[in-house]
């Protein structure tokens, strides 16, 4: 799709003088490509759509202090990449954690040899088949016994998000443990 610069250069000149009504605007040409662009890199349509509101929030604060309007593709679009690529490094800081306490969890079954820990053994096998979203909150809430509301701050995403991803695990887990059991 080819950009019109022009028209987004007036909106931002619009926005800093004051026109608020020229955000929207921008809002409106921007926020499907910055959705796109953010889950090209994450392949996560909902923390896409995250990462997409964080970059407004980012832009919102400091549009004002743009001096080259002209240059907004550019500048607003380093700031969805650059979001999305501390989304990825998160995610991969969490998936090392998160495989490390797999690990812990893995020799404190190989400890135990009654039928309670092979179904703690089957269990977290299972939560390593869910997406690392999903592990993220299931470790936390269940294991680091954090809040909906703490999660949702430590995660950078609203409590909604936290509670989706904690249903759909929690979905996914029964199916798998139905299979086996």
């Amino acid at each position: 799709m080819k950009i019109n610069k022009s028209i987004d250069t007036n909106l931002v000149r619009q926005f800093q003088a004051g026109n608020t009504n020229a955000l929207n605007l921008l809002v409106k040409r921007w926020h499907k490509r910055f959705c796109e662009k953010a889950y090209w890199i994450v392949k996560d349509a909902d923390q896409s759509k995250d990462i997409a509101q964080e970059s407004w929030k980012v832009i919102m604060d400091k549009i004002h202090d743009l001096k080259e309007p002209e240059k907004f593709s550019y500048w607003a679009s380093r700031i969805v990449y650059s979001k999305s690529l501390d989304l990825i490094r998160a995610k991969n800081k969490k998936r090392l954690q998160l495989e490390a306490f797999a690990r812990e969890q893995q020799e404190d079954t190989n400890q135990d040899t009654t039928s309670n820990s092979l179904l703690k053994t089957d269990l977290l096998k299972s939560i390593k088949k869910l997406p690392i979203v999903q592990q993220q909150v299931i470790k936390l809430f269940y294991v680091e016994e954090y809040s909906l509301k703490e999660i949702s701050d430590l995660l950078q995403i609203s409590v909604g998000t936290v509670k989706s991803r904690l249903f759909h695990a929690r979905e996914k887990l029964k199916t798998i443990l139905k299979k086996k059991y």
